[in-house]
């Protein structure tokens, strides 16, 4: 067994990429920090050092395996032997399906889950042949139910879901000791809503209730210790996890009922926004782990949230009403298909 602790954290220059990385620092870890931010990186790598603790910024795209796998080399010649990856980096196009164009798709699968598999493959790589070694992917409560404005993203993330459990079976199956584990975020106060691309007229939000970066870091640093499989993060998350699961119609007719306006904020988007999608923002300058939310984010316990409760109860009913008139319309067209002598 190896007696350092090496992790490599990607989309580590922000968000709760950056904010796993303070944790993971904060644990006893040396930091190799992949992200294309070199600004973002640069601080985050300062963040690192602040706890003690050695910082490898690495400038790498994700979505190119040959950058991922030559930042995990990088990583153990620096650094040592990595104990631990946490695969983070992502990207988004808020916009309805018929807005986004098939470039812009692509790049953000590439990014959101691409970036996994390669994350995932460079360190199996690497950890395999030493028979130990954990791998934390972040993904999402969208892992288990699509909402509108975000199909880029949510089907990255069921995919991303899929893949985790494909590998984790091959991993059990052949009595490997290296751990895989994915833990599903709630909305989270970050700056992807300040550089995600998007077609909407106004600034993207997250869906409440908010929670700020640090709550999904200790969580993620936990899996990292614990190796425990999957968790999902916030009691609200869990029931629209649980209700997408028994009730995939029900989950359907409430996203389009309650998830459309619900990532919106009231201020126009600036003509000169600057997005992510393909050159990083953070490039010149950091955005740290919080973005424009820190007011709200609050979880369940943030006072719109639980104004917006009530509303939420009566999208639920309509969703209710709907998924049972689809189920009544699936019912009359069976009886109506001809039987087969």
């Amino acid at each position: 067994m190896t007696s350092s602790r090496i992790a490599v954290v990607t989309g580590a220059s922000a968000g709760v990429g950056r904010a796993t990385a303070v944790q993971l620092a904060k644990a006893g870890y040396d930091l190799a920090l992949v992200a294309r931010g070199r600004g973002g990186l640069e601080a985050a790598a300062s963040d690192v050092r602040r706890e003690g603790r050695r910082a490898l910024p690495i400038v790498a795209d994700v979505a190119e395996f040959a950058q991922v796998d030559a930042a995990a080399a990088r990583a153990e010649d620096e650094l040592g032997p990595i104990t631990a990856w946490v695969n983070d980096a992502m990207t988004t196009v808020f916009a309805p399906l018929d807005q986004v164009s098939p470039d812009d798709f692509k790049r953000a699968v590439e990014v959101t889950f691409l970036g996994q598999v390669w994350g995932t493959m460079a360190a199996l790589n690497r950890m395999r042949p030493r028979d130990e070694g954990t791998i934390v992917s972040v993904s999402s409560a969208l892992a288990f139910t699509g909402i509108p404005l975000q199909s880029a993203y949510c089907s990255s993330k069921f995919a991303c879901r899929g893949f985790f459990e494909s590998v984790r079976a091959e991993l059990l199956h052949q009595g490997s000791h290296v751990r895989l584990a994915m833990v599903h975020l709630p909305a989270v106060n970050t700056p992807q809503f300040d550089w995600c691309k998007s077609a909407m007229p106004n600034h993207p939000q997250p869906v409440p209730p908010i929670y700020q970066p640090e709550v999904p870091a200790r969580a993620i640093v936990e899996a990292v210790l614990t190796g425990r499989p999957s968790r999902v993060l916030g009691a609200w998350n869990k029931l629209i996890v649980a209700a997408a699961q028994l009730a995939p119609n029900l989950g359907n007719h409430y996203a389009a009922l309650g998830a459309w306006e619900s990532q919106m904020t009231d201020v126009p988007v600036p003509p000169d926004r600057r997005t992510d999608l393909r050159q990083p923002v953070d490039d010149d300058s950091d955005y740290g782990s919080h973005g424009m939310f820190d007011g709200r984010a609050k979880g369940v316990l943030d006072p719109s949230f639980l104004r917006s409760l009530p509303n939420t109860a009566g999208n639920f009913m309509r969703a209710g009403k709907g998924a049972a008139q689809d189920a009544l319309h699936g019912l009359r067209a069976r009886r109506d298909v001809p039987s087969r002598s």
